[in-house]
């Protein structure tokens, strides 16, 4: 084993000064100087995963100012109704709320309140995309939002490692179904052609007849068990309050009884502990002896026994420090860190997270080798901007708003279709609306392999941890869909297993102890409730760029607009991981965007009758992963001989972009190409011949392979067209310059 000299000996050799490393608080200070493990430059560095799924959280919540992440200063957004930006929610009554701050110094920021949370709710404030009137069905509340100020190690955490921006939890709805994907890939259809979608079964009893209730299908702690990789859920249950989710599978159940001294989560009804007021000791879990025989017990015993939250986590790091941490770990907080509103507080959540760092870099070797996971389980009902990847949803006479490359065989299993399990009482009345993916949730990647402040930004949902344990561990989890492996990524492309010793790192703070941050919660909960202001201002994000890691994708959508009324779309994907494409049609945005699943590697079509719906008007707007944007608009009683101008976009392996001008009338025109970011010069223009194509190419590597252009043409003045995107090219570059709407 190499002495902790060696390790700090090491650090010099990671590309980290002196003075950078100075600047972090010392929890994180400590984590970066510790060089990785690069035995062999892959993946299989990685001997321990840590999960920590916090509580309750949205993106744009906690990190819709930070620089550099796709926050309040996305400028691909969703179109909406009147014009509306869409931080312009609207109440029941039609007025609009937009994001407002979460100030401490006034208010009670700490404790806000929690927002409705569950299937029906959920499903109304995202409305298949449409996300127009969010506080009506999930409160002013739903609105606010943090700075720096208020969560400074999360925000340090961010700055120091890497943060996706475009995770999202599985399913548009509260806790349950979300752990359950988190833990088991599923809420159900894969694995028994059953589906659940609000809470039901999330605290054990340790009564015998709770053997006989609860869900059954193979979770993945029970895979991990049968390939003989070694793992444990630590939490402890006097303060367990349903966030271990195995605690309502029966055979966790069975095991818990089979232990011969059962436990209860602190939360149910029927544990000891309820309303007791007190933290009455269980018999601490024991390996040793408790694991023989039984081996499921460990994901729902007494694995953390301290008594007190100084206490709490000392298990876990006897575990580290006697280098006994399993290979795949995962952790419940106790139910006053994590995060949730009411029981918690982010300060309080970002304390614990702390802990758990503190405790993994205690023992510098384990930490060399170990990737620290922190996720949230859903949004609460609190905003964030960015559509889900969700499948598409169906229209009101049942066909569906979009397609798929996928089979139907393979995309049914994203619907409420499924009947409940069997004794399930809680479930309301399917109704064939889409499961998710739901709303993006923060997601730290903390770890030797991720240091430097990195934004990673490949749709991931909560069944991509899976995937990476399939990636390192070689045990599959077949409950993921066909759809979720397609879309979601599998957290791969946020580390450099490769040269993981040589990035530098930028400087922050963002320190405190347990007391401070307990004193600061209970502060905060004798200061007036934050108002909702009555200037409504679209809320700022600082501008400014910050690493952003290369990604699989590689999109494609064409127009191709003629005299016989209609509109069609091509979807191309040429990458290496498939892609949902919105499109919104902005002369009919009562009606639900259409979603498009397309595979890597395939095709895909679909129409729009503009001369039925509009007058032979269009206005298409397409989004995608990371700013991908296409914007076609035009009158298709311009276009002559059934053809007119048109456009199509080429990327080459330098990261350069290629527009193809194509003129299909009789006489010549000129197109009108203008940047709209990134770049100083003017619009060019460009003649074309009748029936031929003219190509022009721009570099982008000043930009960071970004680019956003519009294009005119002067046969046709309705004719419009805008690209606007990152080239990838397999290098890690920075993420979008253009975003952010205030000065750094």
């Amino acid at each position: 084993m190499n002495s902790r000299r060696n390790f700090l000996k090491a650090a010099a050799g990671t590309g980290l000064s002196a003075a950078a490393l100075a600047a972090f608080p010392p929890s994180i200070r400590k984590a970066l100087a510790i060089p990785a493990n690069n035995a062999t430059g892959t993946i299989k560095d990685v001997e321990h995963v840590v999960i920590l799924m916090q509580e309750n959280r949205s993106f744009d919540q906690y990190f819709g100012t930070l620089p550099g992440v796709r926050g309040f200063g996305d400028r691909m957004t969703i179109p909406m109704v009147n014009g509306r930006k869409v931080w312009q929610q609207a109440r029941a009554n039609g007025t609009l709320v937009t994001p407002y701050y979460l100030d401490s110094t006034a208010n009670n920021a700490q404790r806000v309140s929690g927002t409705p949370h569950s299937w029906a709710d959920s499903q109304n404030a995202w409305d298949s995309g449409r996300m127009s009137n969010w506080p009506q069905y999930k409160t002013d509340a739903s609105m606010g939002y943090f700075k720096e100020k208020e969560i400074p190690f999360h925000f340090a955490l961010a700055n120091a490692f890497t943060l996706c921006d475009s995770y999202h939890c599985s399913m548009h709805t509260g806790t349950d179904a979300n752990r359950s994907f988190h833990l088991t890939g599923t809420n159900g259809p894969t694995a028994q052609n059953v589906s659940y979608v609000v809470n039901e079964w999330d605290y054990i009893d340790g009564l015998p007849a709770s053997a006989n209730t609860g869900y059954t299908w193979k979770t993945y702690a029970e895979r991990l068990e049968e390939a003989g990789v070694n793992w444990i859920c630590y939490q402890n249950m006097p303060d367990e309050w349903g966030d271990n989710m195995l605690g309502a599978f029966q055979q966790f159940r069975r095991a818990n009884l089979a232990s011969g001294y059962p436990v209860a989560s602190g939360g149910s009804p029927n544990s000891p502990y309820a309303n007791t007021g007190q933290a009455l000791p269980y018999k601490a879990y024991d390996a040793a002896t408790d694991n023989p025989g039984n081996p499921l017990y460990k994901g729902i015993a007494n694995t953390l026994p301290g008594t007190t939250p100084d206490t709490y986590l000392d298990a876990f790091k006897r575990d580290i420090a006697a280098g006994k941490l399993p290979q795949v770990s995962w952790v419940s907080a106790p139910s006053i860190y994590c995060e949730h509103p009411g029981p918690s507080s982010p300060v309080q959540g970002g304390w614990f997270i702390q802990e758990i760092l503190d405790a993994l870099t205690a023992n510098p070797e384990v930490w060399s080798k170990t990737v620290l996971l922190v996720n949230y389980d859903e949004n609460d009902g609190y905003f964030d901007h960015v559509p889900s990847p969700s499948a598409p949803s169906r229209n009101p006479d049942n066909t569906l708003a979009g397609k798929s490359t996928l089979s139907a065989a393979d995309m049914k299993y994203e619907y409420y279709d499924f009947p409940a399990p069997d004794g399930s009482t809680n479930q309301p009345a399917r109704d064939g609306k889409v499961f998710g993916p739901g709303p993006r949730v923060p997601m730290f990647v903390i770890s030797p392999w991720s240091r430097g402040g990195w934004v990673n930004s490949q749709v991931f949902d909560h069944t991509s941890v899976l995937r990476f344990l399939e990636a390192r561990f070689g045990v599959k989890e077949p409950n993921i869909s066909p759809f979720r492996r397609a879309v979601c990524g599998d957290l791969t492309s946020a580390f450099n297993f490769a040269t993981p010793n040589a990035q530098s790192v930028p400087t922050l703070g963002g320190h405190s102890t347990r007391s401070a941050a307990d004193t600061l919660r209970n502060a905060q909960a004798a200061l007036p409730a934050v108002p909702v202001p009555a200037d409504m201002k679209l809320p700022p994000q600082p501008s400014g760029t910050r690493p952003s890691r290369a990604l699989p994708y590689e999109l494609h959508t064409t127009a191709h607009a003629n005299s016989l009324g209609t509109v069609e779309l091509v979807f191309a994907n040429s990458g290496k991981q498939g892609a949902v494409f919105h499109v919104y049609d902005r002369l009919n945005l009562s009606r639900l965007p259409r979603r498009y699943v397309v595979e890597a590697g395939k095709t895909l079509a679909d129409t729009w009758n503009a001369r039925a719906d509009n007058l032979g008007m269009y206005d298409l707007w397409v989004l995608g992963p990371n700013g991908y944007h296409r914007h076609f608009k035009g009158d298709l009683n311009r276009v002559v001989a059934k053809v007119g101008p048109e456009i199509r976009v080429c990327y080459d392996t330098n990261g350069d972009v290629y527009v193809d001008l194509k003129n299909g009338g009789t006489v010549a025109c000129t197109f009108t190409v203008a940047p709209l970011a990134y770049r100083n010069e003017g619009p060019m223009q460009v003649a074309v011949a009748p029936g031929a194509v003219v190509t022009r190419q721009w570099s982008l590597a000043d930009s960071g392979h970004w680019y956003d252009f519009a294009v005119l043409c002067d046969s046709d003045a309705a004719f419009y067209r805008r690209f606007a995107g990152r080239v990838e090219n397999g290098q890690d570059t920075v993420s979008d310059p253009a975003m952010g709407n205030v000065s750094a």
